[in-house]
Protein backbone atom coordinates (compact mmCIF):
# COMPACT_ATOMS: atom_id res chain seq x y z
CA UNK A 1 0.00 0.00 0.00
CA UNK A 2 3.10 2.64 0.70
CA UNK A 3 4.42 1.35 -3.12
CA UNK A 4 0.80 1.82 -4.11
CA UNK A 5 0.93 5.92 -2.75
CA UNK A 6 3.90 6.19 -4.37
CA UNK A 7 2.80 5.18 -7.38
CA UNK A 8 -0.10 7.61 -7.49
CA UNK A 9 1.89 10.38 -6.01
CA UNK A 10 4.94 10.03 -8.52
CA UNK A 11 2.89 9.88 -11.58
CA UNK A 12 0.93 12.83 -11.16
CA UNK A 13 3.88 15.02 -9.55
CA UNK A 14 6.17 14.21 -12.01
CA UNK A 15 4.14 14.18 -14.81
CA UNK A 16 3.10 18.12 -13.93
CA UNK A 17 6.79 19.11 -12.30
CA UNK A 18 7.88 20.99 -15.06
CA UNK A 19 4.55 22.62 -15.51
CA UNK A 20 3.91 23.86 -12.05
CA UNK A 21 7.20 24.12 -10.79
CA UNK A 22 9.85 21.52 -9.19
CA UNK A 23 10.59 23.30 -5.94
CA UNK A 24 6.75 23.83 -5.31
CA UNK A 25 6.72 19.92 -5.78
CA UNK A 26 9.69 19.13 -3.06
CA UNK A 27 8.28 21.73 -0.78
CA UNK A 28 4.95 19.49 -0.72
CA UNK A 29 7.26 16.61 -0.14
CA UNK A 30 8.68 18.29 3.10
CA UNK A 31 5.21 18.99 4.47
CA UNK A 32 3.91 15.93 3.45
CA UNK A 33 6.98 14.40 5.52
CA UNK A 34 6.05 16.24 8.41
CA UNK A 35 2.76 15.54 8.64
CA UNK A 36 3.38 11.89 8.20
CA UNK A 37 6.25 11.92 11.00
CA UNK A 38 3.79 13.47 13.34
CA UNK A 39 1.15 11.11 12.65
CA UNK A 40 3.16 7.74 13.19
CA UNK A 41 4.72 9.90 16.66
CA UNK A 42 1.19 11.22 17.65
CA UNK A 43 -0.92 7.93 16.76
CA UNK A 44 -1.03 4.57 17.56
CA UNK A 45 -4.34 2.97 15.06
CA UNK A 46 -3.79 1.43 12.21
CA UNK A 47 -6.38 2.62 10.34
CA UNK A 48 -4.77 6.23 10.88
CA UNK A 49 -1.32 5.26 10.29
CA UNK A 50 -2.01 3.17 6.71
CA UNK A 51 -2.98 6.72 5.00
CA UNK A 52 -0.07 8.68 6.71
CA UNK A 53 2.27 5.66 4.71
CA UNK A 54 0.37 5.39 1.23
CA UNK A 55 -0.24 9.25 1.35
CA UNK A 56 3.05 10.43 2.97
CA UNK A 57 6.53 9.86 2.33
CA UNK A 58 7.41 6.73 4.81
CA UNK A 59 8.25 3.70 2.72
CA UNK A 60 9.75 0.34 3.02
CA UNK A 61 12.60 0.16 0.53
CA UNK A 62 14.32 3.46 2.85
CA UNK A 63 13.85 6.02 0.07
CA UNK A 64 14.58 4.37 -3.34
CA UNK A 65 11.51 4.59 -4.61
CA UNK A 66 8.89 7.90 -4.40
CA UNK A 67 7.60 10.65 -6.28
CA UNK A 68 10.32 12.97 -5.66
CA UNK A 69 13.53 11.34 -6.48
CA UNK A 70 12.80 11.18 -10.06
CA UNK A 71 12.26 15.04 -9.70
CA UNK A 72 15.84 15.49 -8.12
CA UNK A 73 17.54 13.73 -10.67
CA UNK A 74 16.00 15.58 -13.29
CA UNK A 75 17.01 18.49 -11.78
CA UNK A 76 20.50 17.32 -11.20
CA UNK A 77 20.72 16.56 -14.85
CA UNK A 78 19.45 19.72 -15.88
CA UNK A 79 22.19 21.41 -13.69
CA UNK A 80 25.13 18.91 -15.04
CA UNK A 81 26.57 18.37 -18.32
CA UNK A 82 27.23 14.67 -19.83
CA UNK A 83 30.78 14.67 -18.87
CA UNK A 84 29.96 15.65 -15.04
CA UNK A 85 26.55 14.38 -14.62
CA UNK A 86 27.68 10.99 -13.39
CA UNK A 87 30.06 12.16 -10.91
CA UNK A 88 27.50 14.46 -9.51
CA UNK A 89 24.62 11.48 -10.00
CA UNK A 90 27.01 9.28 -7.84
CA UNK A 91 27.29 11.66 -4.97
CA UNK A 92 23.35 12.47 -4.99
CA UNK A 93 23.70 8.69 -4.40
CA UNK A 94 26.82 8.47 -2.12
CA UNK A 95 25.59 11.42 0.44
CA UNK A 96 22.03 9.79 0.12
CA UNK A 97 22.92 6.63 1.29
CA UNK A 98 25.85 8.01 3.62
CA UNK A 99 22.62 9.71 5.45
CA UNK A 100 20.16 6.71 5.58
CA UNK A 101 23.59 4.78 7.04
CA UNK A 102 23.69 7.45 10.28
CA UNK A 103 19.52 7.42 10.60
CA UNK A 104 20.03 3.46 11.02
CA UNK A 105 22.89 3.25 13.23
CA UNK A 106 21.25 6.16 15.44
CA UNK A 107 17.68 4.70 15.12
CA UNK A 108 18.95 1.10 15.96
CA UNK A 109 21.18 2.41 19.22
CA UNK A 110 18.33 5.06 20.57
CA UNK A 111 15.18 1.97 20.32
CA UNK A 112 17.99 -0.28 22.64
CA UNK A 113 18.49 2.61 24.78
CA UNK A 114 15.43 4.20 25.43
CA UNK A 115 13.96 0.72 25.88
CA UNK A 116 16.15 0.30 28.70
CA UNK A 117 14.92 3.50 30.41
CA UNK A 118 12.55 2.84 33.37
CA UNK A 119 8.65 3.38 31.83
CA UNK A 120 9.46 3.53 28.36
CA UNK A 121 7.76 1.24 25.76
CA UNK A 122 9.59 -0.13 22.76
CA UNK A 123 6.34 2.08 21.32
CA UNK A 124 7.56 4.76 23.13
CA UNK A 125 11.29 4.45 21.86
CA UNK A 126 9.57 4.13 18.45
CA UNK A 127 7.46 7.20 18.64
CA UNK A 128 10.63 9.74 19.49
CA UNK A 129 11.75 8.41 16.07
CA UNK A 130 9.07 9.83 14.41
CA UNK A 131 9.35 13.12 16.28
CA UNK A 132 13.09 13.06 15.09
CA UNK A 133 11.75 12.14 11.29
CA UNK A 134 9.20 14.95 11.40
CA UNK A 135 11.77 17.66 12.69
CA UNK A 136 14.09 16.56 9.72
CA UNK A 137 11.36 17.20 7.12
CA UNK A 138 11.41 20.41 9.14
CA UNK A 139 15.04 20.76 7.64
CA UNK A 140 14.23 19.72 4.42
CA UNK A 141 11.56 21.87 3.54
CA UNK A 142 14.17 25.36 5.16
CA UNK A 143 16.79 24.01 2.46
CA UNK A 144 13.98 23.41 -0.22
CA UNK A 145 13.42 27.22 -0.03
CA UNK A 146 16.80 28.27 -0.75
CA UNK A 147 16.83 26.48 -4.58
CA UNK A 148 17.18 28.55 -7.11
CA UNK A 149 15.44 29.65 -10.37
CA UNK A 150 18.11 27.61 -12.17
CA UNK A 151 16.33 24.09 -11.12
CA UNK A 152 13.13 25.07 -13.25
CA UNK A 153 12.62 24.12 -16.56
CA UNK A 154 13.27 26.80 -18.57
CA UNK A 155 11.20 28.32 -21.23
CA UNK A 156 13.48 28.14 -23.86
CA UNK A 157 13.82 24.13 -23.65
CA UNK A 158 9.94 24.01 -23.37
CA UNK A 159 9.10 26.05 -26.42
CA UNK A 160 11.90 24.38 -28.60
CA UNK A 161 11.07 22.13 -31.29
CA UNK A 162 13.27 20.06 -33.31
CA UNK A 163 14.11 20.55 -36.72
CA UNK A 164 14.02 17.33 -39.00
CA UNK A 165 17.14 15.94 -39.99
CA UNK A 166 15.05 14.04 -42.78
CA UNK A 167 12.92 14.57 -45.70
CA UNK A 168 10.47 11.96 -44.76
CA UNK A 169 10.65 12.94 -40.71
CA UNK A 170 7.78 15.59 -39.52
CA UNK A 171 8.62 18.39 -37.53
CA UNK A 172 8.26 18.06 -34.17
CA UNK A 173 5.60 20.31 -32.24
CA UNK A 174 6.94 21.74 -29.01
CA UNK A 175 4.83 20.24 -25.57
CA UNK A 176 3.94 23.96 -24.79
CA UNK A 177 2.12 23.73 -28.43
CA UNK A 178 0.17 20.36 -27.96
CA UNK A 179 -3.34 19.40 -26.99
CA UNK A 180 -3.23 15.94 -25.82
CA UNK A 181 -7.19 16.25 -25.64
CA UNK A 182 -7.63 17.41 -29.27
CA UNK A 183 -7.83 14.16 -30.71
CA UNK A 184 -9.73 12.85 -28.36
CA UNK A 185 -12.61 15.53 -28.58
CA UNK A 186 -12.85 14.99 -32.65
CA UNK A 187 -14.20 11.49 -31.76
CA UNK A 188 -17.72 10.94 -30.02
CA UNK A 189 -15.93 9.62 -26.88
CA UNK A 190 -17.87 9.70 -23.60
CA UNK A 191 -15.73 11.63 -21.08
CA UNK A 192 -15.42 9.62 -18.17
CA UNK A 193 -13.16 10.12 -15.41
CA UNK A 194 -11.46 7.24 -16.46
CA UNK A 195 -11.08 8.07 -19.95
CA UNK A 196 -10.22 11.60 -19.49
CA UNK A 197 -7.39 9.94 -17.22
CA UNK A 198 -6.14 7.98 -19.77
CA UNK A 199 -5.82 10.60 -22.33
CA UNK A 200 -4.29 12.79 -20.25
CA UNK A 201 -1.18 9.81 -19.41
CA UNK A 202 -1.12 9.31 -23.01
CA UNK A 203 -1.09 12.68 -24.50
CA UNK A 204 1.70 13.19 -21.83
CA UNK A 205 3.63 9.97 -23.18
CA UNK A 206 3.01 11.17 -27.12
CA UNK A 207 5.10 14.07 -25.77
CA UNK A 208 7.95 11.98 -25.36
CA UNK A 209 9.52 11.21 -28.92
CA UNK A 210 9.81 8.45 -30.79
CA UNK A 211 13.90 7.48 -30.51
CA UNK A 212 13.33 7.77 -26.79
CA UNK A 213 10.41 5.75 -26.63
CA UNK A 214 12.31 2.73 -28.67
CA UNK A 215 14.97 2.96 -26.10
CA UNK A 216 13.02 3.29 -22.80
CA UNK A 217 10.79 0.26 -24.06
CA UNK A 218 13.24 -2.01 -23.66
CA UNK A 219 14.63 -0.55 -20.52
CA UNK A 220 11.60 -0.25 -18.71
CA UNK A 221 11.16 -4.04 -19.38
CA UNK A 222 14.03 -5.29 -17.41
CA UNK A 223 13.16 -2.22 -14.93
CA UNK A 224 10.16 -3.76 -14.28
CA UNK A 225 11.76 -7.38 -14.04
CA UNK A 226 14.55 -5.66 -11.40
CA UNK A 227 11.87 -3.66 -9.41
CA UNK A 228 9.68 -6.79 -8.96
CA UNK A 229 12.76 -8.49 -7.56
CA UNK A 230 13.70 -5.35 -5.32
CA UNK A 231 9.91 -5.19 -3.67
CA UNK A 232 10.37 -8.80 -2.90
CA UNK A 233 13.45 -8.53 -0.39
CA UNK A 234 13.63 -4.82 0.05
CA UNK A 235 15.53 -4.15 3.32
CA UNK A 236 12.79 -3.70 5.84
CA UNK A 237 12.36 -7.13 4.71
CA UNK A 238 15.52 -8.79 4.57
CA UNK A 239 15.77 -7.23 8.31
CA UNK A 240 12.79 -8.99 9.34
CA UNK A 241 14.15 -12.22 7.60
CA UNK A 242 17.33 -12.29 9.68
CA UNK A 243 15.08 -11.07 12.73
CA UNK A 244 12.97 -13.87 12.53
CA UNK A 245 16.22 -16.40 11.82
CA UNK A 246 18.81 -15.78 14.34
CA UNK A 247 16.97 -13.61 17.07
CA UNK A 248 19.81 -10.60 17.01
CA UNK A 249 19.11 -7.56 19.26
CA UNK A 250 17.81 -4.06 17.67
CA UNK A 251 21.15 -2.47 17.95
CA UNK A 252 22.64 -5.65 16.08
CA UNK A 253 20.29 -4.95 12.93
CA UNK A 254 21.03 -1.53 13.07
CA UNK A 255 24.42 -2.24 13.02
CA UNK A 256 24.34 -4.12 10.27
CA UNK A 257 22.13 -2.05 8.23
CA UNK A 258 24.32 1.08 9.55
CA UNK A 259 27.28 -0.27 7.65
CA UNK A 260 25.93 -1.81 5.06
CA UNK A 261 24.31 1.76 4.20
CA UNK A 262 28.15 3.21 5.06
CA UNK A 263 29.42 0.68 2.60
CA UNK A 264 26.61 1.80 -0.38
CA UNK A 265 27.92 4.88 0.22
CA UNK A 266 31.90 4.33 -0.12
CA UNK A 267 31.11 2.08 -3.17
CA UNK A 268 29.09 4.62 -4.83
CA UNK A 269 31.76 7.05 -5.16
CA UNK A 270 33.46 4.54 -7.66
CA UNK A 271 30.30 4.64 -9.96
CA UNK A 272 31.58 8.12 -11.83
CA UNK A 273 34.94 7.21 -12.47
CA UNK A 274 34.05 3.81 -13.00
CA UNK A 275 31.19 4.58 -15.84
CA UNK A 276 33.40 7.04 -17.71
CA UNK A 277 36.65 4.48 -18.09
CA UNK A 278 34.42 1.17 -18.93
CA UNK A 279 31.05 3.43 -19.91
CA UNK A 280 27.84 3.11 -18.13
CA UNK A 281 26.15 -0.19 -19.36
CA UNK A 282 28.87 -2.00 -17.98
CA UNK A 283 29.18 -0.08 -15.04
CA UNK A 284 25.55 -1.20 -14.38
CA UNK A 285 25.74 -4.90 -15.25
CA UNK A 286 29.31 -5.41 -13.35
CA UNK A 287 28.54 -3.84 -10.04
CA UNK A 288 24.88 -5.49 -10.06
CA UNK A 289 25.51 -9.12 -10.59
CA UNK A 290 27.85 -9.44 -7.66
CA UNK A 291 24.67 -8.13 -5.67
CA UNK A 292 22.04 -9.93 -7.12
CA UNK A 293 24.56 -13.25 -6.55
CA UNK A 294 24.56 -12.24 -2.93
CA UNK A 295 20.63 -11.66 -3.03
CA UNK A 296 20.37 -15.21 -4.19
CA UNK A 297 22.82 -16.83 -1.72
CA UNK A 298 21.26 -15.23 1.26
CA UNK A 299 18.83 -17.59 3.02
CA UNK A 300 21.44 -20.53 2.96
CA UNK A 301 23.96 -19.69 5.67
CA UNK A 302 23.31 -21.07 9.07
CA UNK A 303 25.15 -18.34 11.12
CA UNK A 304 24.64 -14.70 11.01
CA UNK A 305 27.99 -13.06 10.15
CA UNK A 306 28.29 -14.91 7.12
CA UNK A 307 24.27 -13.83 6.46
CA UNK A 308 25.67 -10.51 7.62
CA UNK A 309 28.25 -10.87 4.99
CA UNK A 310 26.17 -11.10 2.11
CA UNK A 311 23.99 -8.28 3.32
CA UNK A 312 26.91 -6.45 3.40
CA UNK A 313 28.03 -7.42 0.01
CA UNK A 314 24.70 -6.57 -1.75
CA UNK A 315 24.27 -3.22 0.04
CA UNK A 316 27.94 -2.11 -1.08
CA UNK A 317 27.17 -2.76 -4.72
CA UNK A 318 23.70 -1.87 -5.47
CA UNK A 319 23.86 1.99 -5.20
CA UNK A 320 26.73 1.96 -7.76
CA UNK A 321 24.17 1.18 -11.15
CA UNK A 322 21.88 4.25 -9.40
CA UNK A 323 23.77 6.96 -10.67
CA UNK A 324 24.82 5.32 -14.21
CA UNK A 325 21.42 4.46 -14.97
CA UNK A 326 20.28 7.74 -14.49
CA UNK A 327 22.96 9.03 -16.63
CA UNK A 328 22.71 6.82 -19.40
CA UNK A 329 18.00 7.78 -19.05
CA UNK A 330 19.40 11.69 -19.54
CA UNK A 331 21.97 10.72 -21.55
CA UNK A 332 19.22 9.42 -24.31
CA UNK A 333 16.52 12.02 -23.86
CA UNK A 334 15.89 15.48 -24.49
CA UNK A 335 16.25 17.92 -21.67
CA UNK A 336 12.61 18.55 -21.58
CA UNK A 337 11.88 15.41 -21.78
CA UNK A 338 13.38 14.28 -18.95
CA UNK A 339 11.39 14.93 -16.27
CA UNK A 340 8.36 12.82 -17.60
CA UNK A 341 10.59 10.04 -18.61
CA UNK A 342 12.02 9.71 -15.40
CA UNK A 343 8.89 9.85 -13.49
CA UNK A 344 7.13 7.31 -15.80
CA UNK A 345 10.81 5.16 -15.11
CA UNK A 346 9.90 5.54 -11.10
CA UNK A 347 5.71 4.80 -11.88
CA UNK A 348 6.85 1.78 -13.65
CA UNK A 349 9.44 0.77 -11.30
CA UNK A 350 7.01 1.35 -8.48
CA UNK A 351 4.23 -0.33 -10.43
CA UNK A 352 6.24 -3.39 -10.48
CA UNK A 353 7.82 -3.53 -6.65
CA UNK A 354 4.26 -3.46 -5.64
CA UNK A 355 3.60 -7.44 -5.85
CA UNK A 356 6.82 -8.50 -4.24
CA UNK A 357 6.20 -7.23 -0.63
CA UNK A 358 2.73 -9.82 -0.76
CA UNK A 359 4.40 -12.30 -2.67
CA UNK A 360 7.22 -12.56 -0.25
CA UNK A 361 4.33 -12.15 2.68
CA UNK A 362 2.45 -15.27 1.17
CA UNK A 363 5.68 -17.53 0.88
CA UNK A 364 6.67 -16.62 4.65
CA UNK A 365 3.09 -17.47 5.64
CA UNK A 366 3.42 -20.99 4.19
CA UNK A 367 7.05 -21.40 5.90
CA UNK A 368 8.52 -20.37 2.30
CA UNK A 369 10.27 -17.41 3.22
CA UNK A 370 13.49 -18.33 1.85
CA UNK A 371 11.88 -19.12 -1.49
CA UNK A 372 11.20 -15.30 -2.34
CA UNK A 373 15.27 -14.31 -2.21
CA UNK A 374 16.21 -17.12 -4.61
CA UNK A 375 13.47 -15.78 -6.61
CA UNK A 376 14.75 -12.33 -6.48
CA UNK A 377 17.96 -12.79 -7.08
CA UNK A 378 17.89 -15.17 -10.71
CA UNK A 379 14.94 -12.37 -11.64
CA UNK A 380 17.80 -9.59 -10.90
CA UNK A 381 20.59 -11.61 -12.56
CA UNK A 382 17.79 -11.94 -15.73
CA UNK A 383 17.89 -8.12 -15.68
CA UNK A 384 21.53 -7.52 -16.00
CA UNK A 385 21.96 -10.14 -18.48
CA UNK A 386 19.36 -8.67 -20.58
CA UNK A 387 20.91 -4.95 -19.76
CA UNK A 388 23.98 -6.07 -21.03
CA UNK A 389 22.61 -7.84 -24.14
CA UNK A 390 20.05 -4.94 -25.35
CA UNK A 391 22.79 -1.67 -24.72
CA UNK A 392 26.33 -2.97 -24.64
CA UNK A 393 26.38 -1.85 -28.36
CA UNK A 394 24.97 1.79 -28.05
CA UNK A 395 27.89 4.09 -27.66
CA UNK A 396 26.29 7.00 -25.43
CA UNK A 397 28.05 10.63 -25.94
CA UNK A 398 29.31 11.24 -22.37
CA UNK A 399 31.01 14.57 -23.26
CA UNK A 400 30.61 17.26 -25.92
CA UNK A 401 30.80 17.76 -29.41
CA UNK A 402 32.58 19.73 -31.66
CA UNK A 403 30.78 21.37 -34.46
CA UNK A 404 32.48 23.29 -37.36
CA UNK A 405 30.10 26.15 -38.85
CA UNK A 406 31.42 27.62 -42.03
CA UNK A 407 29.38 30.86 -42.86
CA UNK A 408 29.81 34.01 -44.62
CA UNK A 409 31.91 36.60 -42.58
CA UNK A 410 30.08 40.07 -43.59
CA UNK A 411 33.25 42.48 -43.24
CA UNK A 412 35.65 40.68 -45.61
CA UNK A 413 32.98 38.25 -47.53
CA UNK A 414 34.87 35.44 -47.09
CA UNK A 415 33.61 32.64 -45.78
CA UNK A 416 35.55 30.97 -42.74
CA UNK A 417 34.96 28.61 -39.91
CA UNK A 418 33.91 28.34 -36.24
CA UNK A 419 33.76 25.81 -33.96
CA UNK A 420 31.25 25.34 -31.06
CA UNK A 421 31.00 22.52 -28.36
CA UNK A 422 27.57 21.37 -27.47
CA UNK A 423 26.11 19.05 -24.86
CA UNK A 424 25.41 15.87 -26.68
CA UNK A 425 22.18 13.86 -25.38
CA UNK A 426 22.01 11.47 -28.96
CA UNK A 427 23.00 8.57 -29.21
CA UNK A 428 23.71 5.57 -31.53
CA UNK A 429 23.57 2.01 -32.43
CA UNK A 430 27.90 2.69 -33.67
CA UNK A 431 30.57 4.73 -32.78
CA UNK A 432 29.92 6.70 -36.01
CA UNK A 433 26.29 8.09 -36.38
CA UNK A 434 25.97 9.96 -32.63
CA UNK A 435 28.62 12.63 -34.10
CA UNK A 436 26.50 12.69 -37.40
CA UNK A 437 23.19 13.44 -35.84
CA UNK A 438 24.33 15.89 -33.45
CA UNK A 439 26.39 17.78 -35.54
CA UNK A 440 23.05 17.63 -37.81
CA UNK A 441 21.48 19.29 -34.56
CA UNK A 442 23.87 21.88 -33.72
CA UNK A 443 23.51 23.15 -37.51
CA UNK A 444 19.52 23.12 -37.24
CA UNK A 445 19.63 24.41 -33.32
CA UNK A 446 20.87 27.31 -31.53
CA UNK A 447 24.54 27.29 -32.52
CA UNK A 448 22.82 27.97 -36.00
CA UNK A 449 21.53 31.38 -34.54
CA UNK A 450 25.08 32.27 -32.88
CA UNK A 451 26.74 32.13 -35.74
CA UNK A 452 24.02 33.35 -38.54
CA UNK A 453 25.04 36.69 -36.36
CA UNK A 454 28.64 36.61 -37.68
Amino acid sequence: MTLFGDLILGTILTLIADKVGRRKVLLGGSVMMIISGTTFALFESFWLLLPAAVVGVISITGGDFGPFRSIEESILSQLTTPSTRSDVLAWYVTISTLGSAIGSEMAGRAVQSLRAKDGWTEVDAYHTLFWIYAATGCVNLSLTLLLSDACEMSVENDQYAQVPQDENDQVEVPSSNRNPMQHSKSQDVPFTRLVRARMWFTGRLTQISASTRSVMYKLWFLLIVDSLADGMVPFSLTNYYMDQKFHPSKATLGDITSASYFLGAFGATFAGPLARRIGLINTMVFTHVPSSTAVLLFPFPSVLWLTAGLVLLRTALNPMDQAPRTAFIAAVVKPEERTAVMGITSMLRTLASMAGPSVTGFLAANNQFWVAFVAAGIFRLAYDFGLYAMFVNMKVDQGTVKATIAHNDGASGRERDEEYELESPKFSLDSTSSTDSSIGEVRSGKVAERSSTG
